[in-house]
C-alpha cells in the first residue's frame, strides 16, 4: 500500500517526473541525455561547484585537521599567514590569488554531522560571505572501507559577480575574487588533492593529521 504522497497537491508541478507520470520507457531518454558525456562549462559550474575525494585516512582525524582553520594554510592553493583577527574565532590570513589581499575566516564545525564550513571574505570581516561546505563522512560506511570521504559545495554567491564592499579593497587591485568563479571546480580539485596528500603522507607514516604546531604537543 502507497503513501499518500503529493496527495495535497492538486495541480500537476512542471519537470516533475515519476514512474507514475513518466513510465520507464519515456524515462530512459530523459535519463540518457542527463548522462551525455560532455556539458557546458555553466551547467556544471554555474551556481554550484561541487568536489569529492576519499582520503585513506581515519575521518575523526581528518575531520580535527580541517575544522581548525589553521589547516588552511598548508593545503590551500593560496592563503598563508594565519593570525588572530582580535574576534574570538576569527582568522586573518592572506589570499596570494589577489596579491596582498586580506582574507578573513571563522570556522563552524559539528563533530556529531562531521560538518566543517569555511565562512571567509576578501577585505573585510564584518560580512563572512563566501561559504565552503564540507563534510567528512565515514567510508567504511559508504564505501566499505578504512578511510574518510570529503565532500565539498561552494554556492555562486552573488557578490561574486560585484564587489560589495569596494571600499575596503586594496587599491589598484586589478581582480576581485568573482573574477576566478570559472577555475573554482579545477581550484578546488586541485586543493582537494593538496588535502588528500597531506592526509595520507601522514597518516601512512604514523604522524598524527593535526601537526604538532597545530595541536600544541611541540610546546
Amino acid at each position: 500500500m502507497s503513501l499518500p504522497a503529493l496527495d495535497d497537491i492538486v495541480e500537476p508541478i512542471d519537470g516533475l517526473i515519476r514512474i507514475e507520470n513518466s513510465p520507464r520507457e519515456s524515462a530512459t531518454p530523459i535519463i540518457m541525455e542527463m548522462m551525455r558525456s560532455v556539458y557546458p562549462h555553466d551547467e556544471v559550474f554555474g551556481e554550484f561547484c561541487t568536489v569529492n575525494s576519499f582520503v585513506d585516512c581515519p575521518p575523526d582525524e581528518l575531520f580535527d585537521y580541517l575544522a581548525d582553520t589553521r589547516s588552511l594554510e598548508e593545503w590551500t592553493y593560496s592563503l598563508r599567514g594565519f593570525v588572530p583577527a582580535g574576534e574570538p574565532g576569527l582568522w586573518l590570513a592572506y589570499d596570494r590569488l589577489g596579491s596582498q589581499t586580506q582574507i578573513f575566516t571563522r570556522t563552524v564545525a559539528h563533530r556529531d554531522a562531521m560538518t566543517v564550513d569555511y565562512h571567509c571574505a576578501w577585505d573585510q570581516g564584518h560580512h563572512l560571505w563566501m561559504i565552503y561546505l564540507m563534510r567528512v563522512v565515514d567510508a567504511q560506511v559508504v564505501l566499505n572501507k578504512p578511510g574518510s570521504v570529503v565532500l565539498w559545495t561552494n554556492c555562486h554567491h552573488p557578490f561574486y559577480d560585484e564587489n560589495p564592499y569596494p571600499e575596503t579593497a586594496p587599491p589598484q587591485r586589478p581582480v576581485w575574487v568573482g573574477d576566478f568563479w570559472d577555475m573554482f571546480g579545477a581550484g578546488h580539485e586541485l586543493e582537494l588533492r593538496n588535502l588528500k596528500a597531506i592526509a595520507e603522507y601522514r597518516h601512512r607514516h604514523g604522524l598524527p593529521v593535526s601537526p604538532a604546531w597545530m595541536t600544541g604537543a611541540d610546546r
